[in-house]
């Protein structure tokens, strides 16, 4: 399993596969294809269908220039390895000089069909009833066991994306107006937190982390800088959780580093074993996923055990199989905004059904993750982000 590293991007928005990887990859190709008169790019299956609402084509663009690019929209084109496939030309007049094939495979990642795009093996174990077992054995806690397997600036690394989802929270709460796209979709996080700070303490903890989760959302959707968690789409639910127990909670930043390394460790593993593309299985590989995510990190910083730690991630993505990525019109904003405001509170849900358990549960996470891939290869394609089914059908 590789670093947790993988889990954590920093990058503008709205999508970590359809415009964090594209970019990325267009980056590599240019510095690739040398002297190219300009680039010829065919955009496949997911990418081609819902890449305009996601700025695909823009960020593609953006990168190779000065040169100029075509771009060739091909959404009937499923390939078998990922159906986020990118094929680069570059071109000397009308000859090509060299040829690309990417796959932007969730989370910013990029791999072709020999294997994922600068891979190293950091961890032993690949499943999470191994790592309970690894912790459960030598008296640690999930966090010791990362630092473990990690370089030392592992902290350094995680307290810099901590900065930036915090500031991304602020900078959300403060900006209003219409979201680009044509759904004129109003920013609802600054409305949330003003309502919610005039409610009384049972209810307010609850409508601030929806704010929170909007904020970040709304920034994502707007192209702002966020962190993925594990991917743009999703990146509203683990800050939002993170920040609420900083804020209400007076949980310093050194244990909410600590929950953030417990988080990226269950998201690695459900990368590793399944997807967190919803190109790939739906909304339950990046909302639940999220959801997983912070239910753990939550769980570890009110004092779980390990296998209450487990539970809690478990019922986080358990209760998100089946969920469909039909965005409207393609954009990371309806049903996507709310969805991570709905899925940070689960996540405390199934922290605090966790806590008044004794941590005993009859469905392994492994087993969750393992239905989860099933689950995603079964739904039709019109329910991964293709924008041709579902919600996003007029």
């Amino acid at each position: 399993m590789e670093s947790i590293k993988k889990i954590f991007k920093i990058g503008y928005g709205p999508s970590s596969s359809h415009t964090m990887g594209p970019h990325r990859a267009a980056e590599m190709f240019k510095e690739r294809a040398g002297d190219a008169s300009g680039y010829r790019v065919t955009l496949y299956g997911s990418l081609a269908a819902t890449g305009k609402g996601h700025f695909t084509d823009k960020t593609i663009i953006d990168a190779l220039a000065p040169k100029p690019v075509e771009i060739l929209w091909r959404p009937d084109v499923q390939h078998t390895f990922h159906t986020n496939a990118m094929l680069f030309e570059a071109l000397r007049g009308e000859e090509v000089t060299d040829q690309w094939k990417i796959y932007s495979i969730g989370g910013g990642e990029l791999a072709d069909e020999n294997s994922v795009m600068d891979h190293e093996e950091r961890y032993e174990e690949n499943s999470m009833t191994e790592i309970v077992e690894h912790v459960e054995k030598y008296g640690l806690n999930f966090w010791e066991y990362v630092e473990q397997h990690e370089d030392p600036d592992i902290w350094d690394f995680l307290a810099e994306r901590w900065e930036v989802m915090q500031k991304t929270i602020v900078n959300g709460l403060q900006n209003n107006g219409v979201l680009p796209g044509g759904l004129y979709v109003r920013r609802k996080a600054t409305q949330y937190y003003v309502k919610a700070m005039s409610y009384k303490p049972s209810l307010q903890g609850r409508c601030l982390v929806s704010a929170y989760a909007l904020a970040t959302s709304e920034e994502n959707a707007a192209g702002g800088l966020i962190v993925t968690a594990p991917t743009c789409g999703s990146s509203g639910v683990l800050p939002a959780v993170l920040y609420h127990l900083k804020q209400n909670h007076d949980y310093n930043d050194k244990y909410i580093l600590r929950g953030l390394a417990t988080a990226g460790l269950f998201g690695n593993i459900i990368r590793t074993n399944a997807s967190l593309s919803g190109a790939e299985v739906g909304c339950q590989g990046e909302i639940g996923s999220a959801c997983a995510m912070a239910a753990a990190a939550a769980n570890q910083l009110f004092g779980g055990s390990p296998q209450q730690i487990e539970y809690a991630a478990e019922m986080g993505l358990e209760h998100h199989l089946g969920l469909t990525c039909d965005p409207i019109c393609g954009l990371v904003q309806i049903p996507c905004i709310e969805r991570n405001a709905f899925a940070a509170l689960r996540a405390l849900d199934a922290n605090l059904f966790a806590m008044m358990s004794d941590g005993k549960h009859l469905i392994s996470f492994d087993k969750v993750v393992k239905t989860m891939k099933l689950t995603g290869k079964d739904l039709p394609s019109l329910y991964k982000e293709t924008a041709q089914g579902g919600l996003a059908v007029d």
